[in-house]
């Protein structure tokens, strides 16, 4: 894959190469500043199958907001809204909309991690505090990223609540059924001009990532615009971020027009992987979300060369994966089965992508000039290209 770095080390050496000093152990949860968090569970519970988990507010004694948590198999999300006018929050509502302002760790010990990483350069988000209630005690501590972004340490080895304390198990009546996504398989962050370097940089000195793919905007372009973006890894290759800055094009990108809207940097998309994309992106069609438009046919007529360059041979109908929208890419060590929702919010902020992995470690470099072309086609439509 010729946009590997160091590719003839292979990723296993790449990987080694990291400095898994925290070490963390996966996603805990992603907490979203959202400006109704009870509509806004209703909608994740019934669009993409989460199941109610455990819930923190007014009744549970918390003045100060509320927040939903929703799960579906290892993904736990985490809607939270203010409750009072003077909260900090509704800044961050009226500069960014509802967004990701919290990407928690979860890691066998926080307040080493915090101070590991603090010690390297990282601005304290929230110092080392426990967290106690009658299921035992949670440690957290938090560390800022790009824009108003935060990491969040989360060490539960001695709690067995159901998520965090001051949180109540959230029993609702209302339960669809999973759709098959199953966890995180990375997360992708939006930063200005110039900025993914000094982003790559501080991920590898503060947190031990490593740069192991990168693209450029000879890879990342279309007739009108164009994206420069690195995938930082931790050593165990749980934690993925890739990082995208802008590129002089034409017009204007999509990474300039998430900065316009979400005004900064942040988090522009999460990948949520699934064993069954045909099932999952059927039902979830079924439910309302709406995806990007369908590559033409001159895509899939292509799909079987691209596979047998890398010697693979799709085992799903790709009439099926092509009524669906469904992008499909290799590598040396297998496919990929891809496709991304338009953003979920009024803004033209943040989207989802779907992803089954068949082997493919990477995100689909093949894909990016049909996926642009059709993010470029969105963008006419809201006439900010």
């Amino acid at each position: 894959m010729s946009n590997i770095v160091n590719v003839e080390y292979g990723l296993e050496k790449i990987f080694d190469e990291a400095q898994d000093f925290l070490p963390l152990l996966g996603t805990d949860y992603i907490e979203f500043i959202v400006g109704n968090a009870k509509q806004a569970a209703h909608f994740y519970k019934t669009a993409f199958g989460f199941q109610s988990h455990a819930y923190k507010g007014l009744e549970t004694g918390c003045t100060e907001y509320a927040s939903y948590v929703i799960k579906q198999d290892k993904i736990k999300l985490v809607l939270t809204t203010p409750l009072h006018k003077d909260s900090w929050m509704n800044d961050h509502l009226s500069m960014h909309g509802d967004g990701v302002k919290v990407v928690a760790l979860w890691v066998d010990d926080a307040k080493k991690s915090w101070e590991e990483t603090t010690k390297r350069g990282a601005k304290s988000y929230m110092e080392p505090r426990i967290e106690k209630d009658q299921y035992g005690e949670v440690v957290r501590a938090g560390i800022y990223t790009y824009g108003e972004t935060v990491h969040i340490f989360v060490e539960r080895k001695n709690y067995t609540g159901v998520f965090l304390p001051g949180y109540e198990a959230w029993e609702s009546a209302y339960n669809p059924e999973p759709m098959g996504l199953k966890f995180v398989d990375h997360m992708v962050g939006n930063v200005g001009w110039n900025e993914m370097d000094v982003w790559v940089k501080y991920y590898e000195d503060v947190m031990g990532f490593v740069n192991f793919l990168s693209f450029d905007d000879k890879q990342i372009t279309t007739e009108y615009s164009a994206l420069m973006s690195k995938v930082m890894s931790n050593g165990n290759g749980r934690i993925k971020f890739p990082i995208n800055e802008p590129a002089e094009g034409k017009k204007k990108s999509q990474i300039e027009e998430y900065i316009d809207f979400y005004n900064g940097p942040g988090v522009q998309h999460i990948a949520v992987a699934t064993n069954n994309i045909i099932d999952t992106v059927a039902k979830m069609r079924a439910k309302g979300v709406e995806f990007l438009s369908t590559p033409p046919d001159e895509y899939y007529k292509s799909v079987p060369k691209r596979l047998s360059d890398h010697n693979h041979e799709l085992a799903e109908d790709i009439e099926k994966l092509k009524s669906l929208g469904i992008m499909i890419d290799a590598d040396e060590e297998g496919y990929l089965l891809q496709i991304f929702t338009k953003p979920v919010e009024d803004r033209p902020t943040l989207f989802f992508e779907i992803i089954q992995r068949m082997g493919a470690r990477g995100f689909g470099a093949g894909n990016f000039k049909a996926l642009f072309e059709a993010i470029e086609r969105e963008q006419k439509n809201r006439g900010t290209l």
